[in-house]
């Protein structure tokens, strides 16, 4: 997962900081919270929604409302962080992701557990910032890259352990907790990552940061809420004239929220949507593309899971061992994805979107051609590696294609708006593809699932379309 960096330079200590290292893993196991509960709820959902008796909706909450509370907390989260300190914003993250995790666990009804998921994905957006913000402050030259280096490999394998680790805790079923075993567990890892931040992890903030937007942070969190809201609940109320409404208030005030600040002068806030980031295609283009790009990622895990279990009689661990296959394909191109991208530019992320339509496609076909009674897992393996080695080649360029083409000052809002972006899309993704789905399940999952694919595949064909509009090249000339 993309996290915001720091909203100015970065400010180094004076003297290195003698337990810098240190500091650096307690950090890291606290992100990797995050990271894994990106994946590991989604093989468990099925179990959730029998246990709980809930509701087709509340199943597209239960992966939205996370998502949507990182996106609405996370700029305004990294922006505290460079002024008050993230030290403080890394404890109080750390430490209500443990009780929201509590929470999820001992949940008795859907609504307390969509409640408590809301309240974890914003406690994660406090916890992130601050780790790669601390990141670039504890550490100078080759450590820093070292430290961002191994951020990246733990989040790259994050997904595939997600996965698997969300199948194996729900099968084992530890002291009759069942799927309450996924939220348990960060509970003692909350709590000894809390306890050695206090003692290891130091105060760094940014010597010179604006004023943090408090107000805009609110607008631009009640306006992403009410363009989710009607898209999950508006299928199951019949499409009723408030959520257009809904809907369209939440457009414009996300929308009249950037022709603001563009418009301001001489404000000493620091602003959440950047209008000279804006006005550079590379960037808004790039983030459009991400944001396309998590809509189909997101809803495709969704309904995949759901089908899985509930049509084909697949195992929470055997659904997680199948879907590993996708994170093999992205392995399988991801470091050549970088040299790549230099010589062949935008080529390489179109292609890669393209490479993701057609796996998905493989997918699709594959269900509908089974004559069997259920589709076994070989079929449907290639496409998943298919899918996820169009993911390699896309998404790892195309942090270098938005970030590149931005002036050094505004990268650090740029970053966040960036995984602003991709929470959000993720979000209405479980909300759209959700919906198509449920809105076929009367005639049976297999054909639900067929119903909602092309969406799926649509959304990555519209990607590669759109890279056409990025630079020639995938990467500033400096770094090629």
């Amino acid at each position: 997962m993309s996290t915001s960096l720091a909203t100015a330079p970065p400010s180094p200590l004076a003297e290195p900081y003698p337990r810098r290292w240190a500091a650096a893993v307690v950090m890291m196991v606290a992100a990797l919270m995050d990271l894994l509960d990106v994946t590991i709820v989604n093989v468990a959902i099925p179990s959730m929604g029998r246990d709980l008796h809930a509701s087709q909706s509340a199943l597209q909450w239960l992966v939205s409302a996370y998502l949507l509370g990182f996106a609405a907390t996370l700029i305004i989260s990294g922006h505290l962080g460079d002024r008050f300190g993230r030290r403080s914003l890394f404890l109080v993250g750390t430490a209500g992701f443990g009780l929201a995790s509590l929470g999820c666990g001992i949940a008795q009804s859907p609504g307390q557990l969509i409640a408590a998921r809301a309240v974890q994905g914003v406690m994660a957006a406090v916890l992130m910032p601050q780790v790669l913000g601390s990141f670039r402050t504890l550490f100078q030259g080759k450590e820093r890259g070292a430290a961002f280096g191994m951020y990246g490999a733990v989040a790259g394998f994050a997904s595939a352990i997600g996965l698997l680790l969300g199948g194996v805790l729900t099968d084992a079923d530890l002291f009759g907790w069942g799927w309450r075993s996924v939220f348990l567990v960060n509970v003692p890892v909350a709590l000894c990552t809390f306890t050695a931040g206090l003692v290891l992890v130091p105060a760094t903030r940014e010597r010179s940061t604006g004023r943090p937007d408090v107000l805009g942070s609110a607008l631009l969190a009640g306006g992403l809420v009410a363009i989710v809201l009607p898209l999950v609940q508006g299928r199951g109320n019949g499409w009723p004239l408030w959520g257009w409404i809904c809907l369209a208030g939440g457009v414009l005030a996300v929308g009249g929220l950037g022709v603001y600040e563009a418009r301001r002068r001489g404000s000493v806030t620091v602003p959440l949507l950047p209008s000279r980031a804006f006005r550079l295609p590379a960037f808004s283009v790039g983030v459009l593309v991400q944001l396309i790009f998590s809509v189909g990622m997101q809803g495709f895990f969704l309904i995949f899971a759901i089908w899985l279990q509930g049509s084909e009689g697949y195992t929470p661990t055997q659904a997680g061992v199948l879907t590993v296959a996708f994170s093999v394909g992205g392995f399988l191109t991801a470091p050549a994805a970088d040299w790549l991208a230099v010589r062949f530019g935008r080529l390489v992320l179109g292609a890669g979107a393209l490479l993701m339509a057609g796996g998905f496609g493989w997918i699709w076909a594959a269900v509908e051609d089974s004559s069997a009674a259920h589709t076994g897992a070989w079929p449907l393996v290639p496409g998943l590696v298919l899918a996820g080695a169009g993911l390699g080649f896309l998404v790892v360029p195309l942090v270098n294609v938005v970030l590149s083409a931005v002036p050094g000052e505004l990268a650090g809002g740029a970053s966040g708006i960036f995984s602003t972006a991709q929470q959000f899309g993720g979000a209405v993704g479980a909300a759209v593809i959700g919906s198509v789905f449920f809105g076929h399940a009367s005639g049976g999952l297999t054909g639900a699932l067929t119903s909602a694919m092309p969406w799926v595949m649509g959304g990555f064909v519209l990607c590669a379309g759109l890279c056409v509009a990025l630079p020639r090249r995938a990467v500033a000339e400096h770094q090629g």
